[in-house]
């Protein structure tokens, strides 16, 4: 499994969001934190490599193929994109949404091993007690977490993940993020997910892509980008990485 991304460039009407973006993912197994401050490109850049957003150069394939080679379904057999905001006007439980996710690209037959499944993923993620709730009865963090759901009852080479903490309380956070850690290593798939929070970024992130106007600034080990001048620059703030008594990598910041 590789995932390249060439000379990528995305525009809007009057403004660069991404300019020149090179990466290379082809490693499984890692959790892969992109960072960086709000408007640099993040959600951007995961639209563009879902195939949701047509670039205006460069190139993005999967093992050699591009998007437009595969076709957008067999595309989105290797990517799962998982928006930041999710919600749905449609009348179904947390389940059957889930349900619909973990059949979409296998047919419409449901089996007993598509129920386990889904009953699998919801208890991991400690929400079966939603099982029957309508998605539009829930609060934005357990959108969040039933768009998570969705998300891990398929079984893709690569995750995106656009903020997943974004709307969790402290406790969910960690929870969350510990999932997609353990998800990620067991499954030996690829995530890339798009966080704010440095110290979730430190905590759980085995590689960290720093991002600022547009542009990829530092890429490497989450040690090696949380030590480096360019965060303190990007962010506009003093940086300093420190290690916890549990041995757990953590930053501070201060004006």
């Amino acid at each position: 499994m590789n995932l390249e991304i060439k000379n990528l460039s995305f525009n809007y009407p009057g403004k660069n969001v991404l300019r020149d973006v090179n990466l290379s993912a082809d490693t499984r197994g890692e959790v892969i934190a992109v960072i960086g401050p709000n408007a640099t490109g993040k959600s951007t850049l995961f639209r563009c490599i879902a195939g949701l957003l047509k670039p205006a150069k460069g190139q993005i394939s999967f093992s050699g193929n591009t998007a437009q080679e595969l076709g957008p379904a067999m595309w989105s057999k290797h990517v799962c994109f998982t928006p930041q905001f999710f919600s749905s006007n449609a009348a179904l439980t947390v389940f059957e949404t889930v349900l619909l996710a973990k059949k979409h690209m296998n047919g419409w037959r449901v089996r007993n091993r598509d129920i386990e499944a889904v009953s699998d993923i919801l208890s991991e993620l400690n929400i079966e007690h939603l099982s029957q709730t309508y998605i539009s009865d829930l609060s934005g963090g357990q959108q969040q977490m039933a768009s998570l759901a969705q998300a891990f009852v398929r079984t893709p080479d690569i995750f995106l993940l656009d903020e997943p903490t974004s709307a969790l309380d402290l406790k969910h956070q960690l929870q969350i993020m510990h999932t997609v850690r353990k998800v990620t290593h067991e499954r030996n798939t690829t995530t890339f997910v798009a966080l704010h929070d440095l110290n979730l970024a430190a905590r759980y992130a085995d590689r960290l892509i720093l991002m600022r106007e547009g542009m990829i600034i530092e890429d490497g080990a989450a040690s090696q980008v949380l030590s480096s001048t360019h965060l303190a620059d990007t962010y506009g703030v003093n940086i300093e990485m420190y290690e916890t008594k549990g041995g757990v990598k953590a930053i501070s910041a201060s004006l």
